[in-house]
């Protein structure tokens, strides 16, 4: 089958994979730039899988939903006793970065999957975009898709003027194995997502797929991700320096938090949450820590570039739909593709779409954010509170 064209596709995560996968079953010629070195191993933790992330898994790789996700049909909101002060019946899919990430890297397989090629910028004209590279490479391609995530070099030179903004409060991340926690615990905590809530905080409790990827009960995890508020400056930089001085952002991984933030952390999990929930976070070996940022663009297509995923906007996890923001970019990109011939017709009549979801996501997660951990009335689920992708509808 002859090409439709060359397509990079800076960043090999799970929104350029995604992206990567798309194109090419439309028939173009995909290389992905990855810049880590190796190919990546496990980070991050448990994430909502909404149906725009699970829809390459489903349609595409013929994958059975409940085969890599994890899955509570109840919303249920604990108060500090333990006593249940709300549930709602909504059935939520979960699955972990390291599950989606392994199937979509073995189907789009290793041969232009390029590591250790970290993109420092690009420049175009009418007929094609040159990207280079930090080792003085260049490659051209027909489009360029830079999905390289929050800190995006390719979205700074495109957009200078579009920096993050930290919230002021962080996630507090952790998985434990449910063969780790007592029985009552796993009981309570394993059939639902617990919402629990303190003076500006809150957390939030649910069962994933292991590393493994099992999903049978007793096997999988249990993922909790706890917000808690620290001031810009000071108190920021503090958390996120590791034992050696080193300042990490936006992510301090598993293992870098202080022996003292960690003891902190847990001492205020025991005093503060239910009981129930507390357990679970103290019985976490490694902790991680996720600053939390808003980020939007005014753009994101660039003539024969476009910006998609994290690259473009970053809205606070409170919607679990970031995946499923840069799934839906990609089959959106896939299909302008298809109905136009041109590669910047095609990308101009993508935009205005992923802008408008781009923009409301990150409005609905600001506020759902100052109901948590400023205004301390976000009290009960209701349909704003839901994770979903798109506005309208729960």
């Amino acid at each position: 089958m002859s090409s439709r064209g060359r397509v990079a596709v800076v960043g090999g995560s799970l929104g350029g994979l995604t992206a990567a996968l798309l194109l090419r079953d439309i028939g173009f010629d995909v290389t992905v730039y990855e810049r880590s070195v190796h190919a990546m191993e496990q980070r991050g933790a448990g994430l909502g899988f909404l149906p725009d992330a699970s829809r390459y898994f489903t349609e595409r790789c013929g994958v059975d939903i409940d085969a890599i996700s994890t899955s509570t049909p109840v919303i249920r909101y604990l108060d500090r006793d333990g006593s249940v002060s709300h549930e709602r019946d909504f059935r939520y899919h979960y699955s972990s970065w390291f599950t989606l990430y392994g199937i979509l890297r073995d189907r789009f397989g290793t041969e232009r999957y390029l590591t250790g090629q970290e993109a420092t910028g690009f420049d175009q004209d009418d007929d094609s975009v040159r990207v280079r590279f930090s080792d003085g490479s260049t490659v051209e391609a027909d489009l360029l898709v830079c999905a390289d995530g929050v800190q995006s070099v390719l979205r700074r030179q495109l957009l200078p003027d579009s920096v993050r903004s930290y919230s002021g409060y962080v996630a507090w991340r952790g998985m434990v194995p449910e063969s780790d926690l007592d029985a009552e615990v796993v009981a309570r905590l394993g059939d639902a997502i617990t919402y629990a809530f303190e003076a500006n905080s809150h957390i939030l409790v649910y069962p994933i797929p292991s590393p493994t990827g099992s999903v049978t009960p007793g096997e999988r995890l249990i993922n909790t991700v706890w917000y808690r508020n620290y001031r810009e400056g000071g108190d920021l930089d503090d958390l996120m320096t590791d034992a050696q001085g080193h300042r990490h952002d936006p992510t301090l991984p598993p293992g870098a938090a202080r022996p003292e933030h960690v003891a902190e952390m847990r001492a205020h999990a025991i005093a503060r949450l239910p009981a129930v929930v507390a357990e679970a976070v103290v019985r976490c070996e490694d902790p991680f820590v996720q600053a939390v940022y808003d980020l939007g663009v005014e753009r994101m297509a660039f003539g024969r570039a476009c910006l998609i995923g994290d690259a473009a906007f970053v809205m606070r996890p409170h919607a679990a739909a970031g995946t499923a923001k840069a799934a839906a970019n990609a089959w959106a990109l896939a299909d302008a593709l298809e109905r136009h011939a041109s590669i910047p017709d095609a990308l101009a009549a993508w935009e205005p779409e992923q802008l408008r979801i781009g923009r409301e996501l990150v409005a609905r997660t600001q506020r759902l954010g100052r109901a948590s951990q400023v205004d301390g009335t976000w009290t009960a689920p209701t349909d704003d509170t839901l994770f979903r992708l798109r506005d309208e509808g729960p």
